[in-house]
């Protein structure tokens, strides 16, 4: 029988990313599970794993499973989510344009991302940004999920 994932699930885990984790759906049992960068590098090494203290080793097991079972699949990261052009395309459907036009220059230059994050705060756009946002991840969610053919429901995970 195959596995249904709830969509809420893989979008939180996708929200949690950052750069040193990648986070892993299991296609066979719908299992979503996150492992940094460095157990991983030491999972592929070891004499490395062999040192690394105690309660790493157990998360060491995880990571082997991750990269030598084909049933994990990385779940869509920084490339794939572009929080950049989320946030562009976010600011370009707002109504109003002198908030829309805030927004769209906070994202030019250095610290773009603080710029746009203070903005909202100020501009009062904070609750709509993230229903945006969470859509934006919800969107390229299912785009994974339909493009490796596993089924998912809005709701909680059904076993």
């Amino acid at each position: 029988m195959a596995v249904t994932v709830s969509l809420r699930d893989v979008v939180n885990e996708m929200e949690a990313l950052s750069d040193e984790h990648t986070a892993y759906l299991n296609r066979t049992t719908g299992e979503l599970l996150t492992v940094t960068h460095e157990e991983l590098a030491l999972a592929e090494d070891p004499e490395a794993a062999a040192e690394a203290p105690q309660w790493q080793q157990e998360l060491l097991i995880t990571a082997r499973e991750v990269l030598e079972s084909e049933d994990f699949l990385p779940l869509p990261g920084k490339f794939e989510i572009h929080e950049w052009a989320i946030m562009e395309r976010f600011a370009e459907s707002l109504t109003n344009a002198a908030v829309s036009e805030a927004l769209l220059a906070t994202l030019h230059g250095r610290r773009a991302f603080r710029r746009f994050k203070d903005a909202i705060h100020r501009l009062d756009v904070t609750e709509a940004w993230h229903r945006f946002r969470e859509a934006a991840l919800e969107e390229i969610a299912i785009e994974f999920l339909d493009a490796e053919g596993i089924a998912y429901c809005r709701g909680p995970r059904q076993q």
